[in-house]
């Protein structure tokens, strides 16, 4: 099971599941995660890979998967933000932020779909709930997750009978995500953040339906989630 953005939050969550699920997961992450993950992850394969970099996250996770052998699932959980208002945030930061999150999430899929056809695999798109509810300060992120929402939608389409695809819409989590904000666009002292292991279960499920049963989409957000509905 190959998961993006496996050094911290909600990748490092599913992957730390995966492995306890009795699976071996393979993790991509902009750095190396041998310097971050705890013991339990320490043996698993590992590639350092910019998805910033359409081309070169492509080449990456075909590597990764030549290495392990095959590939029975991808998890796209890497993602990355820059607040504020479009005027005030520089061309070159908003645009990595679409390029990360929506086509780095087409590039790995991309690399990974000749290995999930032959083992008839599935893939977990990861959006978020700004990908359904606009916000303002939050264009880049929200026109991203807008787009892996459609991604996902015309993809289950695309791969129907082929590869299995389900879409995750997560509320806030309580990870890393918000670290190096300005104070405005920090999470408050009462805000209700999801444990990401939460959302790593459901991951689980989705990824264990069995053959010719998909679980399309799922919204996994804590019961207090302001930003859902």
């Amino acid at each position: 099971m190959l998961v993006t953005g496996a050094a911290s939050g909600l990748g490092r969550a599913v992957a730390q599941a995966v492995l306890a699920a009795g699976g071996r997961p393979l993790l991509l992450d902009r750095v190396d995660c041998r310097d971050v993950i705890g013991p339990d992850l320490a043996d698993a394969p590992t590639v350092v890979a910019d998805l910033a970099d359409a081309r070169g996250a492509e080449q990456a996770v075909a590597e990764l998967a030549g290495r392990a052998g095959g590939l029975d699932g991808v998890v796209t959980a890497a993602g990355i933000d820059r607040c504020g208002r479009l005027e005030d945030v520089p061309g070159a930061e908003w645009d990595q932020v679409v390029q990360v999150n929506l086509v780095g999430t087409a590039a790995v899929i991309r690399g990974a779909l000749p290995r999930l056809r032959e083992s008839r695999g599935r893939i977990i798109t990861v959006a978020s709930t700004l990908g359904l509810r606009a916000l303002s300060d939050a264009s880049a992120y929200c026109a991203s997750k807008f787009g892996v929402i459609g991604l996902s939608r015309a993809l289950a389409t695309e791969l129907a009978g082929e590869v299995g695809l389900s879409l995750l819409i997560p509320g806030g989590m309580d990870t890393a995500f918000f670290d190096g904000r300005t104070e405005q666009y920090r999470p408050g002292p009462d805000a209700q953040l999801n444990d990401p292991a939460n959302v790593a279960d459901a991951v689980l499920f989705a990824l264990s339906r069995p053959e010719g049963c998909e679980v399309r989409e799922m919204v996994v957000a804590a019961s207090t989630e302001p930003s859902w509905p």
